[in-house]
């Protein structure tokens, strides 16, 4: 005798949490193998072998049945391990589900025996529940018939079972015919489905007052001014008053999937009106049905299909066609209803936003609304996402409006759920307070007086219904104080197992008698969540993890959204959308955790470069602006507006047809406010992608952290680097380079604007310039490019100095005006004013680019240049060092002085003579050594203006230094630093790299450098350029640089290789250069007089230059009258030229 049934000890609560939760990972796992068995590059590599073809031929030729003996299953014994590991996976989810499958039957025909009443707005976790798991179910056995490899997998892992083990997996010929049962599926349970209609059909009747109230169109939502909190003020902290409060947030996606499963399963049920009406409206509010992520169906077609295969039973030709009108009406009108709605979500968000940010308190009494305005925004983006990418067939013949469907404005709408969301979390306590409180003295006493007012209550519902009123009763707002973790899940189970025990037949206490029990307790579960689930509502309601099943309108969107200014704001709602992806992932397929968090992670990466690249575009932009702006400002601009005013005095018709030029400032004049200029655009497009910057601290993605402000700053300081270098305008091909004071300007200029940057987001834009400028001191930058310094080092070096000495007569040193001036221009060579780059003026500006280590850097390349030549002029000395040390010893024997002299001008083969050469490679160390000073010169100005009391110190223990080994240290340090030098650390160092063959003979070598020195000075009375210009105070030839080399060689050669006696040598050296000097008044040959008061003057300068000889040493070598005479004659020659 068959032991009678009892309801309350089925455990349907228990089970249909359970198999719901199993239902979505079954459903995870089916459409991870569809994808992967759908791509190429996924599927297993034997499935498209060749050799494999007539094996599944075969074993699909009479599935589930094969003969394991075919001669064409010998390729899959051959691979029989491989095949087994690579489809274990697939094998064993089919079986899965096949066991999902039947406890879903067993649990729904018990259902049927407990004779269940569902109605959601009474028993509403029992009716969802079971509505759900339908829906899940159908969904899976329809993802199920999508696999088209299914018989494939299934028959080639049983046959590698049957070689392998010796015989076929047990459960595989069900398995099998399930395949073929539900090959359509919908047909199979539609069969299945006849017996539980009696439970099905009222659940889905149920809805019929839920979703015609949440498929109302943007109009009739304006007109009830749903989810207005402003609407009226009186009861703006009133809890907003329903009955079925768990409905308002019901995902309308997922009513809409209840309603079409469940009229296919129970079309019978269709001849009831209220049923034909939620049909009705369903289908015509799309055409696209979501089946799992990005699976869908084209539900039109589908429906008509399914209704074309029950031709056989009476009436079902009509459906069709209804169907196919259906289908129609949605095409025509439903893309256009969900943007109006889109429209009416994006204002009520916005202002719900505002009131929410404004006055968070109301967060407890409305938070019903946070809910539902995420739900129904969460309804819209999956409309469009699954309708954009799934766009109806062409023979339907209807134009869609793109509008409709590619929405420029949509980000606004994700960014205020975001917002929303960001506010629940933000003031969780605030509702936690709220909701304790309400539960405690309103929840608990309304329940209360419900349970006194039910006559008779049978023990184990009296027990659970006490235990609700007992824990609402202890609730107190210290603990809310006390940060105490609630948990209401075993409460809320207990409603679950409550409804189940009160809505089946035979029942002690039947819900449906005690409707007030039923609507006060799922507002009381409502209540909890407030408490305890604010993070699990906010991802059931607002979760939009959708996205990472449709990348590429991710991206699309986007990207459109960066194109259009008036989103820009919202742009950073897209990596924050990432952290969402993670919320698809299920705790069955943990495979998949992986790829979906490197994707999110990925895009997340790839938003915020885009973002902070774009913000970056603009500040270029502001800063080429403002650049341009400021080099209009330039003194040198100024001549042309003196001129045009002097012309116009002098010329006043003429004047009248030429354009007077525009004065700097007229940009900034309007004639009204509606004048929008470029500058205003870039200013607005600035602010609002500054907004999105500024809008979080850090994006969590997948136990990754990204700081938006960080990824702007990074690309802000490699922006501004290349920048740096790009306004230099250096072209090395044509040697085309900006002035260091334009560049100055324009680098201030583009700071100027980064220092605004602060006022828009909050960054330190002081920690740019700390990063940036510094590594512009160096020769190569962070990632390794040339940089500031590098580039003016090698321009001064490579293209002024090497023109300065190698076209003689062209570039000068003018020491009074502190400038290489440009005196001619050779042939074929384009006007070149060296005064314009290597003035004092300039060469400040450029110590204020790079530095004292971009200087010290510039220096050292310059010493290394003047080592060179040093090792140049030891060789000719070496190749002269007999006559040299005879001229040493013989300076008071005129005749033999004349004759070794001599010997010593003797030009070569096909090359200039000796003195020349060492005339020639002194006077170009001059030439650095006079562009070096001049640069020490100024840095020292502006280290001076910059850091006065600091460069005071340096001076005083430069000053006080006494003479010995310390010194050099301390001469190091007053060289960075700008000051003078008796002995040039700088060049000592440079020197000291020199590699000479010669090593032990060195001070000998220094000795004799200098004996050629003097001796071939006189030489330079022949040439022409020679002459001493008086304007420039220096030679055409730059022979008065000779004094710097002289000097600073000296004081260098005799500090590294003597034993420091630089003013005895020096003094040798003037003896035996005036004595030469002093033979030119005996020449009677005129060229070699040509400039001999000039050369005297050379002499002088020497003696001025030194900090080792003074003018009583040359007096007593050099009569002082000829000096005097030589000065006189080259200025009064100076002043007959001009």
């Amino acid at each position: 005798m068959a032991r009678s049934m009892i309801p309350s000890q089925q455990k349907l609560a228990e089970k249909l949490t359970i198999l719901n939760d199993r239902g979505i990972g079954m459903l995870t796992r089916i459409y991870n193998i569809k994808k992967m068995l759908g791509s190429p590059d996924n599927k297993p590599t034997f499935l498209t072998d060749k050799s494999m073809e007539q094996a599944v031929k075969v074993l699909l030729k009479k599935f589930p049945q094969y003969d394991s003996k075919a001669s064409q299953l010998n390729v899959v014994n051959n691979m029989k391990n491989e095949i087994m590991k690579a489809l274990s996976l697939y094998y064993y989810t089919f079986l899965d589900i096949m066991y999902f499958k039947d406890h879903v039957v067993d649990l729904l025909t018990t259902i049927d025996a407990c004779q269940a009443f569902l109605d959601i707005r009474l028993n509403f976790d029992l009716t969802k529940s079971y509505l759900e798991l339908v829906a899940t179910y159908v969904s899976i056995m329809i993802l199920v018939s999508k696999v088209d490899d299914r018989k494939a997998v299934t028959a080639l892992f049983n046959v590698a079972h049957e070689f392998l083990q010796g015989k076929g997996d047990q459960v595989y010929p069900r398995l099998g015919q399930m395949f073929l049962d539900y090959d359509p599926p919908m047909k199979k349970l539609a069969e299945e489905f006849v017996p539980h209609s009696r439970i099905l059909v009222p659940a889905l009747l149920s809805l019929c007052q839920i979703y015609p109230e949440h498929n109302r169109t943007a109009d009739q939502l304006r007109q009830m001014q749903v989810l207005s909190v402003l609407a009226e003020p009186t009861k703006m902290s009133s809890v907003p008053t329903t009955e079925v409060i768990q409905c308002e947030y019901l995902s309308m996606n997922t009513m809409e999937r209840w309603i079409i499963f469940g009229v296919m399963l129970c079309h019978q049920g269709l001849t009831d009106p209220n049923m034909y009406g939620l049909w009705k409206a369903t289908l015509e509010s799309g055409y696209i049905l979501q089946l799992c992520r990005d699976e869908v169906l084209h539900i039109h077609s589908y429906v008509s299909t399914f209704f074309e295969s029950l031709r056989s039973q009476h009436g079902h030709n009509k459906r069709s066609q209804e169907v196919k009108d259906f289908q129609q009406q949605a095409l025509s009108t439903a893309s256009g209803i969900h943007r109006e709605r889109r429209k009416f979500l994006r204002t009520t968000l916005r202002q719900l936003t505002l009131v929410f940010t404004e006055e968070p308190g109301l967060l407890g009494p409305k938070a019903l609304y946070v809910f539902k305005a995420l739900s129904m925004a969460q309804d819209e983006v999956h409309w469009v996402l699954r309708h954009v990418a799934n766009p109806p067939s062409r023979r339907h013949n209807v134009r869609l409006p793109q509008e409709d469907f590619h929405d420029r404005q949509l980000p606004e709408l994700l960014f205020y759920m975001e917002e929303l969301r960001g506010l629940v979390k933000k003031y969780n306590q605030v509702m936690q307070r709220y909701y304790v409180q309400y539960l405690s003295n309103y929840d608990a006493v309304c329940l209360n007086s419900i349970i006194q007012a039910i006559a008779m209550v049978p023990e184990d519902e009296s027990v659970i219904l006490s235990s609700f009123y007992n824990t609402m009763v202890s609730l107190s707002i210290k603990q809310v104080e006390d940060n105490e973790l609630f948990d209401f899940r075993g409460f809320r189970l207990d409603w679950f197992r409550l409804q189940a025990y009160t809505s089946v037949s035979k029942a002690g206490l039947v819900l449906r008698d005690h409707q007030d029990l039923g609507k006060h307790m799922n507002t009381v579960v409502f209540h909890t969540k407030m408490v305890d689930y604010l993070d699990e509502m906010i991802n059931e309601c607002g979760d939009l993890s959708v996205y990472c099943f449709y990348t590429n309108l991710f991206e699309h969107q986007f990207k459109q959204c960066m194109e259009f200014p008036a989103q820009h704001r919202f742009s950073i709602i897209f990596p924050m959308i990432c952290a969402h992806f993670m919320n698809a992932t299920h705790e069955l397929c943990p495979e998949e955790r992986h790829s979906i968090g490197t994707t999110s992670v990925q895009y997340a990466h790839w938003f915020l470069r885009e973002m902070s690249e774009e913000v970056n575009q603009v500040i270029t932009a502001i800063c080429e602006e403002q650049c341009m702006l400021s080099y209009k400002l330039l003194p040198k601009h100024s001549a042309a507006i003196i001129l045009a005013q002097v012309q116009k005095k002098k010329k006043k018709e003429k004047e009248k047809e030429k354009k007077e030029p525009e004065k700097p400032g007229q940009e900034s004049v309007r004639k009204n406010r509606e004048v929008f200029t470029r500058m205003d655009k870039l200013h607005m497009a600035l602010t609002e992608l500054c907004y999105g910057i500024n809008y979080c601290n850090v994006i969590q993605v997948w136990e990754h952290g990204f700081i938006p402000r960080e990824f702007f700053l990074q690309h802000l300081e490699a922006r501004f680097n290349k920048a740096l270098v790009g306004m230099m305008m250096y072209n090395p091909e044509t040697t085309e380079i900006a002035k260091p004071s334009e560049l100055l300007n324009g680098v201030r200029a583009y700071m100027n604007v980064l220092q605004g940057l602060e006022n828009y987001v909050h960054i330190d834009i002081a920690r740019v310039f700390n990063n940036v400028l510094p590594q512009q001191t160096q020769n190569t930058d962070a990632t390794g490019e040339k940089t500031i310094t590098a580039n003016y080092t090698n321009w001064y070096l490579e293209v002024l100095l090497r023109r300065a000495t190698c076209n003689a007569g062209q570039i000068v040193y003018s020491p009074r005006q502190k400038a290489f001036v440009t005196v001619a221009t050779g042939e074929g060579q384009t006007n070149f004013a060296a005064e314009e780059y290597a003035d004092l003026t300039e060469l400040r500006a450029l110590a204020e680019l790079i530095g004292p280590y971009g200087m010290k850097y510039m220096g050292e390349r310059l010493m290394l240049s003047i080592a060179s030549q040093v090792d140049e002029l030891k060789k000719i000395v070496v190749s002269n060092k007999e006559t040299l040390v005879q001229l040493r010893t013989s300076f008071d024997k005129p005749e033999m002085m004349r004759e070794l002299t001599r010997k010593l001008q003797m030009p070569h083969k096909n090359s200039p003579s000796d003195v020349d050469i060492v005339l020639m490679r002194m006077t170009i160390i001059g030439v650095l050594l006079s562009f070096r000073a001049l640069a020490q010169e100024a840095l020292n100005d502006v280290l001076e203006d910059r850091i006065p009391f600091l460069m005071g110190s340096i001076r005083d223990i430069h000053h006080h230094m006494p003479d010995n080994r310390d010194s050099m240290v301390v001469n190091e340090l007053a060289s960075s630093a700008g000051q003078s030098c008796d002995v040039d650390p700088t060049l000592c160092n440079a020197l000291r790299t020199l590699k000479s063959e010669h090593a032990e003979d060195e001070y000998t070598m220094a000795c004799l450098l200098f004996v050629f020195v003097a001796v071939s000075i006189p030489k330079l009375a022949r040439s022409e350029l020679s002459v001493f210009r008086a304007p420039l105070e220096g030679h055409l030839n730059n022979a008065h640089c000779l004094a710097k080399s002289i000097n600073a060689l000296a004081g260098a050669l005799f500090a590294l290789y003597g034993p420091g006696d630089t003013e005895t040598r020096l003094q040798e050296f003037l003896a035996l250069a005036s004595s030469s000097l002093l033979r030119l008044g005996s020449e009677n040959e005129k060229e070699a007089v040509k400039n001999r008061e000039s050369v005297y003057i050379l002499l002088d300068l020497i003696v001025q230059e030194s900090p080792f000889l003074t003018m009583d040493l040359l007096e007593s070598c050099f009569p002082y009258a000829l000096l005097r005479n030589a000065y006189n004659s080259v200025y009064k020659a100076s002043a007959g030229d001009h």
